[in-house]
């Protein structure tokens, strides 16, 4: 979708959206490819014993045959199908039937617990999730239909997928729930359309012959599966259970993997190790700014520079960094994506050149139709024509540099965690009366998560009831939402309506690490 320019300023002028009245997702990254090279490699599945390929052909014989048992179920047009499953051919079949069918497909982490699933699946009202065995019985106790097409017979009869506009819904991706529960962000089929600009532009303005791309984050965003699928560019199945540098090595070297994202605290781990990774073409990289010295590592051990970009399960891939066309800026995350206009706006949605919020003008492609359910957050999202990031920042000769956050997300090893959702969970707990989360600046994973806990009378502040409190969190929410500390208080910081005053907890926190 980019075209070709020798400078920054020649791309912005040259570019231009091309998006067409009908188009299906489905259609787009995979009959379109099927139709005319079903043979052309488009996974690489490492995640079993042996490695296994998937051609177009297969990925769309796959998501014909689910999509068929889907509308058996009774899927059609506007419902919800969860898609809960690592990475996995099926996984790409998954999203591909169900957007086929012209519903809308759920992305669920499979590292999530009993309570965040329970949060996503009642809110977005879906019926039937598509998993897999092991996951299959963690939602034994959920009112919905399970399909493990990993065992199905498939029907081979012919499918003809529903005629979607660009602008119906596709994709309901859940936020971290940053202040209060998570919210559903509602997605149309032109989102990936959307992507694609920022996706290029992070891997040196777009993709090659040869190239193979990979990331050991978890699938449930599809940032890298669906655009990699779109331009034909195999991508690599291989979700680690634990992140290595071995690893991280092995699978680059069995796949011969040229492209990859990779969340910050992955390369805090590589630079920590001395790692070197010959053969890439390109790095990306998400999730908070990348600091001159991380920068400067990249080029001497893995070879490039890394390009950062930025965006959000609202409006994602819009701030970029582009090595091959711009020197990146440490402590800023790129300039604007083309076709995407990013401004820092006062109170009162004025364009300003001083502190303000980060927002991003009403018209991008890429960004959410509505919340789901939630036309008032609908509604606080928004400023005039800007769509509000809530990230305090300043442009600085096109390049955006950001201050801090506004509200109160925590990031730590590339996930974004909402404190509120662990502070709920954690008050379910018999021993706790009331408690406070915050994220602790640490070296390795950008932040920790703290929590600040009063117990209730009679319960003992040791080290047991800590070990509980965190395997609590652990078991309903995440594993990387967990409070890895946990510190025991009378009373918490709290405001005349008896909201906590999580600011106090965040400079106590940083306190600690200072001193």
């Amino acid at each position: 979708m980019l075209p070709p320019a020798p400078t920054y300023d020649a791309l912005c002028e040259a570019f231009e959206w091309r998006i067409p009245m009908r188009y299906n997702m489905g259609l787009d990254v995979c009959d379109r490819w099927a139709a005319d090279e079903p043979d052309r490699l488009v996974i690489i599945d490492l995640t079993g014993e042996t490695r296994r390929d998937g051609s177009f052909a297969e990925v769309k014989r796959l998501s014909d045959g689910l999509a068929l048992h889907l509308h058996g179920l009774g899927i059609g047009p506007g419902d919800g199908v969860g898609v809960l499953r690592p990475q996995s051919v099926w996984t790409a079949a998954a999203h591909i039937a169900v957007w086929k069918l012209g519903a809308i497909s759920i992305p669920l982490f499979t590292l999530f617990g009993e309570e965040a699933l329970a949060t996503r699946l009642s809110d977005s009202g879906a019926r039937v999730v598509v998993t897999d065995a092991e996951n299959a019985e963690r939602l034994a106790g959920f009112d919905l239909e399970t399909v493990v097409p990993d065992g199905l017979t498939l029907d081979t009869s012919a499918f003809t997928p529903a005629d979607t506009a660009a602008e119906d819904p596709a994709i309901l991706i859940y936020t971290s729930g940053t202040t209060g529960a998570p919210k559903g962000a509602l997605h149309a089929h032109r989102a990936l359309l959307g992507h694609l600009p920022g996706v290029e532009m992070s891997h040196d303005g777009g993709f090659q012959p040869g190239d193979v791309l990979w990331t050991p984050a978890d699938w449930a965003w599809i940032d890298v599966l669906m655009p990699g699928l779109h331009h034909g560019v195999p991508v690599v199945a291989a979700r680690l259970p634990k992140f290595t540098p071995e690893a991280c090595a092995e699978v680059i070297a069995t796949a011969r993997t040229r492209n990859v994202f990779f969340p910050p605290t992955a390369l805090r781990m590589l630079k920590a190790e001395g790692a070197t990774l010959p053969g890439l073409r390109t790095v990306a990289c998400g999730g908070e700014p990348l600091g001159a010295e991380m920068l400067d590592w990249g080029r001497l051990g893995l070879g490039v520079t890394i390009n950062e970009f930025y965006g959000q399960t609202e409006c994602n891939m819009v701030l970029s960094s582009c090595g091959l066309l711009f020197a990146p800026r440490p402590g800023a995350t790129g300039r604007p994506v083309p076709g995407h206009e990013i401004a820092v706006i006062d109170e009162a949605g004025k364009v300003t050149d001083g502190e303000g919020d980060i927002a991003i003008r009403r018209g991008s492609p890429v960004m959410m139709l509505r919340y789901w359910n939630n036309p008032e957050a609908t509604e606080e999202k928004f400023l005039g024509d800007w769509l509000q990031t809530g990230n305090r920042g300043i442009a600085e000769d096109g390049f955006i540099r950001f201050l801090g956050r506004a509200d109160d997300v925590i990031t730590s090893a590339g996930y974004r965690i909402g404190p509120a959702e662990i502070e709920d969970c954690l008050l379910k707990h018999d021993a706790v009366a009331s408690v406070g989360v915050v994220g602790k600046p640490d070296p390795q994973r950008t932040e920790i998560v703290k929590a600040y806990v009063a117990l209730k009378a009679g319960q003992t502040p040791d080290a047991s009831t800590r070990s509980a409190l965190q395997a609590h969190v652990k078991t309903r929410l995440a594993a990387y939402e967990y409070p890895r500390e946990i510190d025991f208080v009378d009373t918490l910081p709290m405001t005349v309506t008896g909201k906590i005053i999580r600011k106090e907890l965040k400079a106590r926190a940083t306190a600690e690490v200072v001193a």
